[in-house]
C-alpha cells in the first residue's frame, strides 16, 4: 500500500512555456521581416518601382473652360398637376471659345428650352432617356455656337417632380 500512496503525493510537473514565447516571437519577427522585405521591393520587385509611381510625372489638363448654364425649369405636359422638370448643365469649352460662348449663352438656353417643352413626358421618365437627350441638346448647341466652340454637355441636374 505504500508504493500507491507515494506516486498519488508526487505532484506532476509542469510544462515550461518558454518554447511557445520564444516560438511566437520568432514568427512576429519573421512575419515583420517579410512584409518589410516585399514592401519596400526587395523581393518581388526591384526595389524602385514603389518611389517610381509616385514621382511619375503626371499629365496636363487640356485647355478647358466650363461655362455655367442658368437653370431652366419646365413645366410638363398639359396636366394642371404641377409637374416640372429641372435642368441644369454645364458648356465644356476651349478657353480661347470661351467669350464667344458667353456672348450668346442667351441664344443656346432658348434652344435648350424649347427643346426640352417638345420632349414628352414619357420619352423623360425613361431611364436610358438622359444619354440620348444630352445628345440631341448638345447637337443644337454645337449648330447654334458654331462648330468646334462647345466640346461637350455636362448635366448636372435633371429632376423631374
Amino acid at each position: 500500500m505504500s508504493e500507491p500512496e507515494a506516486v498519488a503525493e508526487e505532484a506532476p510537473k509542469k510544462k515550461s512555456k518558454l518554447p511557445l514565447i520564444l516560438g511566437l516571437v520568432l514568427m512576429l519577427a519573421l512575419g515583420g521581416g517579410g512584409f518589410y522585405a516585399v514592401y519596400s521591393g526587395l523581393i518581388l520587385g526591384n526595389g524602385d518601382s514603389a518611389h517610381a509611381e509616385a514621382a511619375a510625372p503626371v499629365e496636363a489638363l487640356p485647355d478647358i473652360a466650363f461655362v455655367p448654364i442658368d437653370p431652366i425649369v419646365v413645366s410638363l405636359g398639359t396636366d394642371p398637376s404641377g409637374r416640372y422638370l429641372h435642368f441644369t448643365a454645364q458648356l465644356e469649352v476651349a478657353k480661347l471659345s470661351q467669350p464667344d460662348v458667353l456672348l450668346i449663352l442667351p441664344r443656346i438656353v432658348d434652344v435648350l428650352n424649347s427643346y426640352l417643352r417638345a420632349v414628352e413626358v414619357k420619352e423623360l421618365e425613361d431611364p436610358t432617356a438622359l444619354v440620348r437627350l444630352r445628345a440631341q441638346m448638345l447637337r443644337r448647341v454645337q449648330m447654334v455656337s458654331g462648330e468646334g466652340r462647345v466640346r461637350d454637355l455636362l448635366v448636372t441636374e435633371f429632376v423631374i417632380n
